[in-house]
């Protein structure tokens, strides 16, 4: 007679896997559940928007662009500065709201009394309105938004240097003697590529020309449900309502909501935004964290999933 099979206990819990969305030339990746964890990584801009618990693919991104300080969006701060050093990939560097900068020095002071070690750091405190360029013509703007702790957004700008409207189409030679009798004539445009409003509620912010103009806004939308704005305003978040009123004014080619209570299902989210967003809207929406329905997109439409290694 065969043996009871013992009770076996249950496998523990996965972490949530890495959310990715394509929109070319950018990857949009990281992990993003409300009170847990949010860290988005754009990789080809060397930016990470949040650490949350410095998943391994933060490590890449020689800055992080703090939102504000709350645990779920800071906790790996240490272990991302800790674990880059002894990698050897060089200092990394948090751009933060100057009320971080001196709780963050405390932060790593108190680590070495930890370690026994001090690990090495840098630190970039970032007023609204004031950047600092991360790549060649790349730069990181920081803008005031609302939250419950001193908060900020962030930009990523391209400046491009162009002809002056006035002489496009003018002869070559003409150009030619124009710059040599010392006259400018090209002219610095900014192009708003990436814009991460961390967590946040409507506010002003949500009127400025380079949120409203950046190709990807990565936004929160904590809560969903049509009972639920009034849980949004004591938090300071954004509900469904505000993203819709948002889409009518952005002109952002790929809209990425994050931030999702895990309360809400994604079956049940996916309901919620196709029942608000109008469908001539609806394609530009993605939620970060719905991995069944993830898309990468393609000059010819949203077709295809990612393979395992270009989410890596």
């Amino acid at each position: 007679m065969p043996s009871p099979q013992p009770n076996v206990p249950k496998e523990p819990p996965r972490s949530p896997s890495i959310g990715f969305l394509y929109v070319p030339p950018y990857r949009v990746q990281g992990i993003s559940i409300a009170g847990e964890e949010s860290v988005v990584q754009i990789p080809e801009l060397d930016v990470c928007f949040d650490v949350g618990r410095c998943p391994r693919m933060a490590l890449t991104s020689n800055y992080i662009a703090l939102t504000h300080g709350h645990m779920d969006h800071a906790a790996g701060l240490a272990y991302y500065f800790s674990q880059r050093h002894f990698q050897g990939m060089g200092e990394g560097t948090v751009v933060c709201h100057p009320a971080l900068e001196e709780p963050i020095h405390n932060l790593m002071r108190a680590w070495i009394d930890i370690e026994a070690q001090k690990t090495p750091y840098h630190v970039i405190a970032l007023a609204p309105e004031a950047e600092v360029e991360v790549k060649n013509n790349i730069y990181l703007r920081a803008f005031a938004t609302s939250h419950t702790v001193p908060a900020l957004g962030f930009v990523l700008l391209e400046r491009r240097s162009k002809l002056r409207p006035d002489l496009v189409g003018q002869p070559q030679e003409k150009l030619m003697r124009l710059k040599a009798d010392g006259q400018e004539i090209t002219q610095i445009i900014e192009v708003p590529l990436v814009c991460y409003t961390g967590d946040t509620m409507w506010g002003p912010h949500f009127d400025r020309p380079d949120v409203l103009g950046a190709k990807i806004l990565i936004t929160e939308c904590t809560f969903l449900e049509p009972g639920h704005r009034a849980r949004a305003a004591i938090g300071q978040h954004l509900h469904l309502d505000d993203v819709v009123r948002l889409l009518e004014r952005s002109k952002a080619q790929a809209v990425v909501l994050t931030h999702l209570s895990r309360r809400t299902h994604m079956s049940e989210a996916r309901k919620e935004v196709d029942a608000a967003i109008p469908p001539g809207q609806r394609a530009r929406v993605h939620l970060l964290m719905d991995h069944r329905s993830r898309r990468v997109e393609k000059d010819e439409g949203l077709t295809t999933k990612p393979r395992r290694h270009e989410a890596e």
